[in-house]
């Protein structure tokens, strides 16, 4: 059986871990790192990596970069930024990181999916969008090619 002081300790850590998730949720746009949000939450940067992962099923940076492309898709679907801009506003520092992230999560890359996807929520409400329009999480996006044999 487990004890009460840790299963005190153990709901004391995740309420700290959603503490990370909801920075991560409104800072993603800013420079964070492991180490910055270990820091914040009073941990190691190995410790919190694995609490998240075993809390939330991915480590904190695959969290951030989650939730960047999140961002990254509804402004593409704007129309009125290009690729570049949307990159550097969701907080990625690197074109080549974020296109090959975005490719990897939603299938296509950004400039496709900004071509093909401008006005495909148009008149949807914000919160159906978001929902519909999510990344895939934890897992690539499927091949969409054909398979040769």
């Amino acid at each position: 059986m487990t004890s009460r002081p840790a299963a005190a300790q153990r709901l004391r850590d995740l309420a700290q871990l959603r503490r990370v998730r909801d920075r991560i949720d409104r800072e993603y746009a800013q420079p964070l790192d492991v180490e910055a949000l270990a820091r914040g939450a009073h941990m190691s940067a190995g410790h919190l990596s694995r609490e998240f992962r075993l809390a939330y099923g991915e480590s904190p940076y695959a969290c951030v970069m989650t939730r960047r492309i999140e961002r990254a898709m509804t402004l593409l679907r704007r129309g009125d930024l290009s690729v570049t801009e949307v990159c550097f506003a969701v907080g990625c520092s690197s074109l080549g990181t974020f296109s090959s992230r975005f490719t990897e999560l939603v299938g296509v890359p950004p400039s496709v999916y900004r071509r093909e996807e401008a006005g495909a929520t148009a008149g949807m409400p914000s919160c159906v969008a978001k929902q519909v329009t999510r990344p895939i999480r934890n897992r690539e996006a499927p091949v969409t090619e054909p398979h040769l044999e």
